[in-house]
């Protein structure tokens, strides 16, 4: 049985015209998977340690296949682009669920 992975990204955004143009085609590519918009936030609490200014985007998969069938996937490729040239991207993770017991 698989586990659901958290997608985290920490971006800062430098463009907002190229960003945008990644947000509007990101949500029509990001249905076609198993996969919940968790949220995003532009001012995170940091309660302890530093972090880079910018925005936290959490997106839920249901699994770890999932997560890469979306991240390699054609559609999501053609609009990397977008947010590579409208943001400073700090960094992207994949955090495992807890697995069922």
């Amino acid at each position: 049985m698989s586990v659901p992975v958290y997608f985290i990204a920490h971006i800062e955004v430098t463009d907002a015209d190229e960003y945008r143009k990644y947000e509007k085609a990101f949500f029509p590519v990001l249905k076609n998977y198993d996969a919940q918009f968790v949220t995003f936030d532009d001012d995170v609490t940091v309660l302890e340690g530093s972090r880079d200014e910018g925005r936290t985007i959490i997106i839920q998969f249901a699994s770890e296949d999932e997560c890469l069938r979306w991240w390699n996937s054609d559609e999501y490729r053609a609009i990397v682009p977008y947010r590579q040239e409208g943001t400073n991207t700090f960094s992207v993770s994949m955090v495992h669920g807890m697995p069922p017991r």
